[in-house]
């Protein structure tokens, strides 16, 4: 197969021309004006197998891992494989003896280092817990990579890993707006939800992260999946919601107690009947909290509709 190519500095020195004809099949250049063979010895970059379609071919790919945060290595790692060279032979004894020596230092100095020790101890445990939770993978990455920060600043130094971990996970789920309450990743940690809490406070006071306010309407979907409630009843507990927020009425409260408070009344309204403890253990609150939610709610949606009749009043007159 015969492809005419013109590189912009390649010229015959024979005929100064630089109309070169590159023969992949023979890996020979050759002047396309005297003949002349400039090369005789191409190599060929491409793949040594064969496609007749896309998909075959994307089938057929073969690239390596692509760098990872979320592998103690970042996916960079050096792999002694096999007893075989590059053209398929059987290595002879010393040199497989060499190789397999070759091997075994390569894996004692990747934990040399207790930085590295460490990364190799919490990367499995964050592998395991964004697993658990069911976390995507740009999740996964953005807690290793602010773990590695953590790391990089000496924090974790007589501290526990798995709760750097799971507070790692928490605050990137806070930073990306993701609805995992501390509690579940506690209950799938191995630590306790007290230690969490102190560390993930830590990582917010050392770093001085700083987190978006929750958004009750976030927490809505989980809940009424929970309590398999009917899509219009979770559809009304958002105009609630969003109707309250238009009065100022969800500052400075808890936002699952709001949300469980506002699927609640919707409940009421809908005929979708459900009692307070159901809803209260759905929202992972009180039933306490969601009384207390529930009548500042009743008392918002009251003044806004006494302004709005108000309002309406004033123009008809």
């Amino acid at each position: 197969m015969e492809k005419l190519s013109e590189p912009k500095s390649a010229k015959c020195p024979r005929c100064g021309n630089s109309h070169l004809i590159s023969d992949l099949e023979n890996g020979e250049t050759v002047c396309s004006n005297c003949g002349l063979v400039i090369e005789d010895d191409i190599i060929d970059m491409g793949p040594e197998w064969r496609a007749f379609t896309q998909t075959e071919k994307n089938d057929r790919q073969r690239t390596g891992l692509g760098m990872s945060y979320s592998l103690y290595d970042k996916g960079l790692s050096t792999v002694f494989r096999g007893n075989r060279d590059a053209y398929g032979n059987q290595l002879k004894d010393e040199t497989r003896i060499k190789m397999d020596r070759l091997r075994k230092y390569d894996n004692r100095s990747k934990f040399d280092e207790t930085w590295r020790r460490n990364l190799s101890i919490a990367m499995a445990e964050l592998d395991r817990l964004t697993t658990a939770l069911h976390l995507p993978q740009n999740i996964k990455e953005q807690s290793a990579l602010l773990y590695r920060r953590a790391l990089k600043m000496d924090l974790i130094r007589g501290r526990s890993i798995d709760a750097f971990v799971a507070a790692s996970i928490y605050a990137t789920c806070r930073q990306n707006n993701l609805p995992r309450p501390l509690k579940e990743i506690s209950r799938l940690s191995t630590r306790e939800h007290g230690e969490i809490a102190r560390t993930y406070r830590l990582l917010l006071r050392e770093m001085r992260l700083k987190m978006p306010i929750d958004d009750p309407m976030k927490f809505v979907p989980s809940i009424a999946s929970k309590l398999k409630l009917k899509r219009d009843t979770e559809q009304m507990a958002v105009r609630i919601l969003m109707k309250a927020k238009k009065g100022n009425g969800l500052s400075g409260k808890d936002p699952r107690g709001l949300a469980a408070a506002s699927l609640y009344m919707a409940c009421i309204r809908n005929d979708d009947r459900r009692i307070q403890k159901e809803v209260a253990d759905a929202a992972g609150t009180t039933e306490v909290t969601l009384r207390n939610r529930l009548r500042g709610l009743e008392q918002i949606i009251r003044d806004i509709d006494v302004l709005e009749q108000a309002s309406k009043i004033g123009k008809e007159s």
